[in-house]
């Protein structure tokens, strides 16, 4: 869906030009005596004003130096005689984009799913313990009220979850190796040949 033009400009307003500042700082540093700061930086404007539509952008600032460094490296390779420091500090032309790679996200799910899997392999009472306490964000006190125990076993109980799964976490098992408990122990790993 296309926005408004006047939706566009709020958003550049409050999203891109806050970072104008760090971006001809940045370009400056960078290469600034191969090209004109002043024209990347319109160039940068002229294109963002050309989008149909902002909604697909989740960072401002990280899109605003991309933007510009992409119309930086153009306006070099365009150059019809090109020194040969500047080739190279074509390469110094990295931005530093805040959003994780589609690798880092892909990687934080698996272990966020690994982590769910190491709450839901707690024993009972402590796996209660440990949501209400860290997943839902409840007091010692209200979790203690909520499920007729003590706040001492509340704290016990809680610290034995955050325990248990930072030592599998540490330990580096698996994710398809469930926890369980075993007498005299607070979690092993059991695998599926030990079962």
């Amino acid at each position: 869906m296309e926005q408004s033009r006047a939706e566009i400009v709020a958003w550049v307003g409050s999203q891109i030009l806050p970072h104008e500042a760090d971006v001809r700082a940045w370009l400056r540093r960078t290469g600034g005596a191969h090209f004109d700061i002043d024209d990347i930086v319109q160039e940068t404007y002229c294109r963002l004003a050309a989008l149909r539509g902002v909604d697909h952008i989740v960072n401002g600032r990280a899109y605003f130096f991309r933007t510009a460094r992409n119309i930086a490296i153009e306006r070099i390779r365009r150059a019809r005689i090109v020194r040969i420091d500047c080739v190279t500090e074509i390469d110094a032309l990295n931005v530093v984009d805040h959003e994780p790679s589609p690798e880092r996200i892909v990687a934080g799910r698996r272990e966020l799913a690994r982590v769910q899997r190491l709450i839901e392999g707690l024993p009972e009472r402590c796996r209660e313990i440990f949501k209400l306490r860290r997943i839902h964000g409840l007091s010692q006190r209200e979790v203690a009220q909520r499920l007729g125990v003590t706040e001492n076993v509340v704290e016990m109980q809680a610290m034995r979850g955050l325990r248990l799964i930072l030592r599998a976490l540490s330990e580096s098992q698996t994710p398809d190796h469930p926890l369980e408990s075993v007498p005299g122990h607070d979690l092993v790993p059991v695998r599926k040949t030990d079962r």
